[in-house]
């Protein structure tokens, strides 16, 4: 290729983010991903115990041979793990069994996000997300940290007020469209965010809503979540401010299951989100390496 020619950074990953499909176990998550054409999934290898959870343990001998067998022999990649929630009681050396895990499958990020109740407990979370980047860097995982809209830290701002002070080699921030939606966030917000802090934008739509309670927006997060298309959200001025990044699509919606099934669902996730994007593309450079390549890497034929 001519040095007078731009190389055209590789294609996203489309992973299949567990939420979507909490009844399945990993396994099981994988063979439906693999069945609807996505290229990885985001398996939650740290039970949150919602309803409709998978009941099995994920990391149980038996389960995690499944799992194995599954990316095996569907080729599968493992984008992300979940979820390393933040709470008063939590100890990081609790999450290590599963960081090794996921780095065993392959993963390169852990999303975390924080649950804590008193509004004075910074220096808390704090201590919390850096002793658990450290020990994820151990592993060859960033730890991407989450904003839920009902979570202690509910906007953009906060999440980033952490990342920074923390100031490790392996932190990030994880974007949700639905949370962008929902705590009222200016997509201009997204622009200063380093690119190095940005690694999967997790993709599901809703409809125009002005939701304040928690009850309200717990029930819209984890039960009613559109596709993409079907809604409000801004996909193209999200994607335009973001650096180039995979999509994990997290999009539970129980009565659509209902009605189509767990395989037919996520596939109409995945049709809906190719559809909508079309041609959009991020407006920010991506990063390269030394050797000139871009951070953002295709999937293996």
């Amino acid at each position: 290729m001519s040095d007078s020619k731009k190389q055209e950074p590789a294609a996203p990953l489309y992973s299949l983010a567990h939420l979507t499909l909490i009844n399945c176990t990993p396994a099981e998550l994988v063979y439906i991903a693999a069945r609807a054409g996505y290229d990885a999934i985001s398996p939650r290898l740290i039970q949150m115990y919602i309803a409709n959870e998978f009941k099995p343990a994920p990391l149980d001998k038996v389960q995690l041979q499944a799992t194995k067998a599954a990316l095996a022999s569907t080729g599968l990649k493992v984008q992300e793990i979940e979820i390393a929630n933040i709470t008063e009681d939590c100890n990081p050396r609790d999450f290590e069994p599963a960081l090794e895990v996921g780095a065993e499958l392959g993963a390169k990020h852990l999303v975390t996000s924080a649950w804590t109740k008193p509004p004075n407990d910074r220096n808390f979370i704090l201590d919390v997300y850096g002793a658990t980047c450290d020990l994820a860097a151990t592993y060859g995982l960033t730890v991407d940290l989450e904003f839920p809209s009902f979570s202690r830290l509910p906007t953009l701002s906060e999440a980033l007020d952490i990342v920074r002070a923390v100031d490790k080699p392996n932190s990030g921030i994880l974007i949700d469209t639905l949370y962008i939606h929902l705590s009222r966030i200016d997509l201009d917000e997204i622009l200063p965010i380093p690119q190095e802090w940005l690694h999967t934008l997790q993709i599901a739509d809703c409809l125009p809503t002005t939701i304040d309670s928690h009850a309200g927006m717990i029930q819209l997060a984890r039960d009613a979540r559109l596709y993409t298309g079907e809604g409000c959200i801004d996909f193209a001025g999200i994607i335009e401010r973001c650096p180039p990044m995979h999509y994990a699509i997290e999009l539970p919606n129980q009565s659509r299951i209902a009605e189509l099934g767990y395989e037919e669902h996520a596939r109409r996730c995945l049709i809906h989100a190719k559809r909508t994007f079309g041609a959009i593309r991020s407006k920010r450079p991506a990063k390269r390496d030394e050797r000139g390549e871009s951070s953002l890497q295709a999937p293996a034929a």
